[in-house]
């Protein structure tokens, strides 16, 4: 009879080892960790999406990323239909870079001698372009999802990268 009573008597100091370990600092319980890895691929932009800005206005391969130790933020695409994308290229349209969640509107910082921070002109279909964005006081961060708007074009929920 004393062989099942030091049984239970292990199962339970097992138990009691086990949650002792589970417990965090000063013996105060941890959260279990509930977290489930999402199917879905985290800043990927879904396929609707690519092919509307493909179709409506000939860019594709829309990226936002920090540059410059996060002082600036460069916004980059690449041409596919140059006639679709002039709109994107035009000096007289001033791009914006929107962040909702910092209350954040960033513009192209103009240097004396270079001008505006942003390629213009003629439109190449295969080439990549870019704009450059002020971040002055690192209000934009690595994993913030920001909006880019150049004249009537706007792309929103792009996910800055480092």
């Amino acid at each position: 009879m004393r062989t099942p009573f030091r049984v239970s008597l292990l199962a339970v100091g097992v138990g009691a080892l086990a949650a002792a370990q589970a417990a965090g600092p000063a013996g105060m319980p941890q959260k279990a960790n509930l977290h489930h890895p999402s199917r879905y691929t985290a800043g990927a932009m879904p396929a609707s999406a690519r092919n509307y800005y493909a179709s409506t206005w000939g860019v594709d391969q829309l990226a936002t990323q920090l540059a410059e130790s996060g002082q600036l933020v460069r916004f980059s695409y690449r041409i596919l239909d140059s006639s679709l994308a002039k709109p994107l290229l035009d000096k007289v349209s001033s791009p914006s870079l929107l962040d909702e969640h910092a209350h954040a509107v960033l513009s192209v910082p103009t240097m004396e001698k270079v001008g505006p921070l942003r390629q213009s002109g003629a439109a190449e279909a295969g080439k990549t372009y870019w704009v450059l964005f002020s971040n002055r006081g690192r209000v934009v961060h690595d994993g913030d999802r920001v909006s880019v708007v150049i004249g009537s074009f706007r792309v929103d929920g792009l996910v800055v990268q480092k």
